[in-house]
């Protein structure tokens, strides 16, 4: 399959040139920036992408570029600190010209025949963000676009089909961005527009058909969206040689166990084992408050389940599938990437479990494996549900797991999401949500003095749950929410919302 790499300098964009790459229907990988070229090479790319990043280039610790990079007769484009590494590795200059660029700048494009610039206008707004720029381009290149402050703000050498770009094309306050990534990929790399949703379930058949052969396959299915991918996709390729085991540990939402039944026994037709282990796991999680603790826990208990069934009612099982997507192995921690939470499917698993994974969603975002599932013909309400952590209610609930705790954080959170609903607005929200944390405070109700739990309200906005921002919910809404939960949620006396962004924190509470 044709790719793009994308190299990864610690830039905050890198995941987003990912998605934008990927947009422009061409498959694209984040590869570390400390890869040996010789590996890189060997994966064979039709294009190399060089990220941004937040050093300097004459910092000591800076990363640089191998130059060898560059003598793979293969297309590499430069973006922001990976223009100037570029231009730093093959001789020209970079320089910190004393006037900074951030945010929106206006772009003079003096050579608009070139290939990044062809038909896109001479004058454009481009998102610039750098101290340094490259004040002259390597030998054998020209330079394309210029700004007050950045007089190299772009260049090329076509015969070596090697770009350069100091401002962000992959974000949307670059308006033409995508349209010069377009350029990059379709002219430079002589790509086509193939990636799509039918290749991504064709080429995810295929190699689970050869990894699989003829074994049977269970699913660690929870019935959210992720999971429910996953199963429909190998279901796809395997038929009845897979078995879905949906272990009901107590802490899904309010009804979701009857809609996992609904879902995948009768509109799918798969084979379905349903496992109530609701107080196996209450009694592993008593009195444990960590929330690492508690994914850890819960992630083991789940695959000793699976063990169970397999060895139990299953006894030629060989693999178990995971609904792992990609920013839960980046939140997990990669070289380029301090771990954020581990996921219970990501780096939690025991390590003598004895089935063999099968992740056929690991390497897409949250918005493509939707587009699969649709295009698999699930249902709406399963591809389009709130996603939902494997952990379940569990970390929602800042501290110990109770089966009091668990009532009440369950009907609280059944009036978010009918309400958000009944607004209109579930379409606009990726999350919204409640969140128990174990205190108490003082509150009144009617003549008497209460001693409650809080619950705090938590909605945001996401295209991938890379970033998010929180929701403006209208006030009226949050007043129907909070009036609901205190007075049909025995145990609760206030509600507060979370006005937090991601980052500095995380969509879920823990």
């Amino acid at each position: 399959m044709e790719k793009v790499l994308v190299v990864d300098y610690g830039a905050q964009y890198a995941q987003l040139i990912a998605r934008r790459v990927r947009e422009c229907h061409v498959y694209s990988e984040i590869v570390p920036h400390d890869k040996p070229v010789s590996e890189l090479a060997a994966e064979r790319p039709s294009g190399i992408i060089l990220s941004g990043g937040p050093k300097s280039v004459y910092s000591p610790d800076a990363p640089a570029v191998d130059p060898e990079l560059f003598d793979l007769d293969v297309p590499v484009l430069g973006i922001c600190y990976g223009q100037q590494a570029m231009a730093q590795a093959l001789g020209g200059d970079v320089a910190r010209t004393g006037v900074a660029e951030f945010g929106k700048t206006d772009l003079d494009v003096g050579e608009p025949a070139s290939t990044l610039f062809q038909e896109l206008p001479v004058e454009q707004r481009v998102w610039m963000s750098h101290n340094d720029a490259v004040v002259r381009a390597p030998e054998g290149f020209r330079a394309t676009a210029s700004t007050p402050a950045s007089p190299v703000a772009a260049f090329e050498n076509k015969e070596r089909g090697l770009y350069g770009v100091q401002f962000h094309p992959e974000v949307s306050h670059t308006p033409r961005g995508t349209d010069l990534l377009k350029n990059f990929l379709y002219d430079a790399c002589d790509l086509l527009p193939a990636w799509t949703m039918t290749s991504i379930i064709d080429s995810a058949v295929d190699s689970i058909r050869a990894l699989a052969g003829s074994e049977r396959i269970v699913c660690a299915l929870s019935g959210g969206v992720d999971s429910s991918v996953a199963a429909a996709l190998v279901h796809r390729a395997v038929g009845r040689q897979l078995t879905c085991v949906f272990v009901d540990h107590g802490l899904l939402r309010e009804g979701e166990a009857d809609q996992v039944e609904e879902t995948f026994r009768r509109h799918l037709e798969v084979d379905l084992i349903h496992v109530k282990a609701a107080d196996r796991f209450l009694e592993r999680l008593a009195g444990v408050t960590d929330p690492e603790r508690k994914r850890r826990i819960i992630g083991e208990t789940f695959i000793r389940v699976f063990e169970e069934v397999a060895r139990d009612d299953l006894e030629d099982a060989r693999f178990l599938v995971q609904g792992t997507l990609y920013p839960d192995v980046i939140e997990s921690g990669t070289r380029d990437a301090a771990r954020i939470k581990s996921h219970h499917n990501v780096g939690g698993l025991p390590a003598d479990m004895k089935l063999t994974l099968i992740e056929p969603l690991r390497n897409l975002f949250k918005d493509e494996v939707r587009r699969v599932g649709e295009e698999l013909g699930l249902p709406e309400e399963i591809v389009w549900r709130q996603p939902f952590p494997g952990p379940g209610l569990a970390v929602r609930i800042v501290g110990d797991v109770t089966g009091e705790r668990l009532a009440i954080l369950r009907s609280a959170d059944a009036i978010v999401l009918e309400e958000v609903k009944r607004a209109g607005i579930a379409g606009d929200i990726w999350q919204s949500f409640a969140v128990l944390p174990a205190v108490r405070s003082v509150g009144v109700m009617g003549d008497e003095r209460t001693y409650g739990y809080p619950i705090v309200l938590r909605a945001v906005t996401s295209e991938d749950a890379m970033t998010a921002d929180w929701a403006r919910l209208p006030y009226d809404l949050l007043e129907a929410i909070s009036s609901r939960i205190v007075n049909e949620v025995p145990g609760v006396n206030r509600v507060a919302y979370d006005i937090t962004s991601k980052p500095p924190g995380t969509i879920e509470w823990e």
